[in-house]
């Protein structure tokens, strides 16, 4: 099958769903990909020749491309994009001599959470719109980094990442979060679940106490939990973590991970009392804490209140954040600030754990910031996300009434709608899903074992759904209600 035949299909596959041409793109070419009809080590054309070619816009096979180099299906580089070596096997039903087939640890077995639809697809949770990414600012801060390049940055990266990029964290920090830090104390990451990786294996031992907000990030869940900390759930309220007195003597915990700026997935936002409480008693039960600010770069309204790091520099508090949702979540770069008198030794034992790399992207990363180009497309965005935010609000709110409640918005690129006690939320999204709507049922934010989260209901991303398309798809995700309530 040629190209042109296979992108004759792109006016109308998925068009139905609600699906972006953007979306069906890359669709269309990783399923190609999977089914051989793109070869091992063929060249895709140029992104501007394929636009030129096939009649489309280059961003969207930028788009396209971009999605498909991040989860590995193409390659990159000076000669062009090709389709990258990858082996594809089914997996074994049984060994064929009576033996039992490899299984998946215990601990593997219980982890995941089940998938509704595809990730970039409208009402994808925590995905931002990368179709509103400035490719050409981007590009011209790449392009540079490499004609300023050395034999160095194609090496592995220094320690705790390059400077440049650490001190433009500090600064950015500085004025948005009023954490007062030096570039020593940023360590980047490739991403802010490697983040939380190493805070779990180098803040605490095996077998220690960690608590996690229920429902909270499932990543974090499983991160934590193959580093063998013991996971307690700690409920969530209105205003995000909400331990009990009796927890903290029950269960004293060694590491906290919070996300007091915007709770994932309820969209609390802890209020400056809770912050000094929860630091207060930190201190006394000699806890760390991990702030994880995933997405307070996305604030829609209101006065951000102040990073609990930077409420007290001194203590046991380490900041996470990422570039993942202000950017784009292929670019892999996220970062820690630590406490200025474990950040050398924090530093030097992530070494040994992962070899950094990169160097090149934050280089240009951190003349973007410099630039001022961040801060502009984060003015903009800002703006698109909180037009998207009140019309899935609206039409949430025209179409359940009250048979919903609706959490969030303040920040981010998700709402989430909490059903009556007993709802099959499972149900519910497998219905959507069938109808071309993504969306993840709340009850598989907890823990999955015997005390799974009861709380039922959806976590709807607004980042890749513009409005047309919200409200074509509240009406669907209505239908699969009603036919899973009303059978």
């Amino acid at each position: 099958m040629s190209l042109q035949t296979l992108l004759n299909d792109l006016g109308g596959a998925g068009k139905k769903a609600g699906r972006s041409r953007q979306q069906r793109l890359y669709d269309l070419l990783r399923r190609a990909i999977l089914d051989g009809v793109l070869p091992q080590g063929w060249n895709l054309p140029g992104s501007r020749e394929m636009a030129r070619e096939y009649g489309l816009s280059r961003n969207t096979v930028i788009y396209a491309y971009e999605l498909l180099r991040a989860e590995g299906f193409v390659l990159s580089d000076r000669r062009g994009t090709r389709v990258a070596t990858l082996t594809l096997a089914a997996p074994q039903e049984s060994t064929g001599d009576g033996t039992e087939p490899l299984k998946l640890s215990v601990r593997g077995q219980h982890m995941g959470l089940e998938r509704h639809g595809g990730e970039h697809l409208p009402f994808a949770a925590g995905v931002p719109d990368v179709n509103l990414f400035p490719w050409r600012q981007w590009f011209k801060h790449l392009e540079h980094a490499w004609k300023s390049a050395g034999a160095r940055h194609l090496a592995y990266a220094p320690i705790g990442g390059e400077r440049r990029l650490r001190e433009a964290i500090a600064m950015q920090l500085g004025i948005t979060r009023g954490i007062s830090c030096t570039a020593d104390q940023v360590l980047v990451t490739s991403g802010a679940q490697t983040a939380i990786d190493v805070c779990g294996r180098l803040l605490a031992d095996q077998g220690d106490v960690a608590w996690i907000e229920a429902p909270g990030y499932p990543s974090a869940r499983a991160i934590l939990g193959a580093s063998g900390l013991k996971l307690v759930d700690v409920p969530v309220d209105a205003h995000g973590m909400a331990a009990s007195p009796a927890l903290w003597r029950r269960h004293p915990p060694k590491l906290i991970l919070v996300t007091p700026s915007h709770q994932y997935p309820m969209g609390g936002v802890m209020p400056l009392e809770h912050r000094m409480e929860l630091l207060g008693h930190a201190q006394r039960h000699q806890s760390w804490i991990v702030e994880d600010d995933y997405d307070s770069d996305l604030q829609h309204s209101g006065a951000v209140i102040p990073a609990i790091q930077s409420l007290a520099t001194q203590s046991a508090v380490v900041y996470v954040g990422t570039f993942s949702k202000s950017l784009y979540p292929g670019l892999r770069i996220g970062y820690l600030v630590l406490p200025a008198w474990i950040s050398k030794r924090f530093s030097e034992a992530v070494q040994l754990l992962f070899t950094p790399g990169q160097a090149l992207e934050q280089l240009a990363l951190a003349r973007f910031m410099e630039s001022g180009d961040l801060a502009r497309h984060l003015r903009h965005m800002r703006g698109v996300y909180r037009e998207r935010q009140q019309c899935m609000r609206e039409q949430l709110e025209q179409q359940f009434g009250d048979r919903v409640r609706i959490l969030g918005g303040k920040a981010g690129v998700h709402l989430t709608c909490v059903f009556a006690p007993g709802t099959d939320d499972v149900a519910i999204a497998r219905k959507a899903a069938a109808l071309g709507v993504t969306a993840r049922p709340l009850s598989g934010y907890g823990s999955q074992g015997v005390n799974r989260t009861t709380i039922p209901g959806l976590v709807l991303g607004y980042g890749v759904a513009d409005a047309q398309q919200i409200c074509q798809l509240i009406p669907r995700l209505r239908q699969a209600y009603d036919d899973v309530i009303h059978p």
